[in-house]
């Protein structure tokens, strides 16, 4: 359940994490075309003592224990999964565009709210049973998150979570990926 503050920020880990967030997200207009608001979290990763906040709260919502790899979707995915990983001594997945990676891939193709994209991940990337946290920065209409939980399962591993820093609410990307949970810090 979404938490709200009177200050009107929610989020899934309380108004306190969700006003941290928010005060780190920049809005970029007509980015990547016409049209669209990109919500840019660099000021976030660029921040250290926030950053830190940030991936302390998203293990301590999980648990230390409660999975065996992190999965980070390409690009900023990637630098919220390798912290996650490394505060956790597990190991660290991407999901990367398609024809980055050098072995046998599974692949999935989406929609996004601007175009089409093609995701893969290694053939290899989990053993059977092996529990994933699968790490974003933005939840917008859930192609992206859509695509990288059915490739984790695909994979052979078991999607034990799923975290974004920010739900793009009124896009409803969390209902499209029900019933799994969504564990959102700020949700707009």
């Amino acid at each position: 359940m979404t938490e709200t503050h009177s200050t009107g920020v929610r989020g899934d880990s309380g108004p306190q994490v969700a006003q941290l967030v928010a005060s780190r997200v920049l809005d970029v207009p007509d980015f990547p075309k016409p049209g669209v608001m990109f919500k840019d979290l660099m000021p976030l990763f660029a921040d250290g003592a926030v950053f830190r906040e940030v991936i302390d709260g998203i293990v301590a919502h999980h648990g230390r224990d409660a999975f065996d790899a992190v999965v980070g979707i390409e690009a900023r995915g990637f630098v919220i999964a390798a912290a996650i990983a490394y505060a956790t001594g597990v190991g660290v997945v991407p999901v990367r565009k398609a024809g980055k990676l050098p072995r046998p891939a599974y692949s999935a193709s989406y929609g996004l709210e601007y175009g089409e994209a093609t995701l893969e991940v290694h053939q290899d990337a989990f053993t059977a049973g092996h529990r994933v946290l699968v790490v974003d920065d933005v939840l917008a209409t859930g192609g992206t998150a859509e695509a990288t939980l059915d490739l984790v399962e695909r994979a052979g591993g078991t999607v034990s979570g799923f975290t974004v820093l920010l739900e793009l609410a009124f896009l409803e990307g969390r209902q499209r990926l029900a019933p799994r949970p969504v564990h959102a810090l700020l949700t707009v």
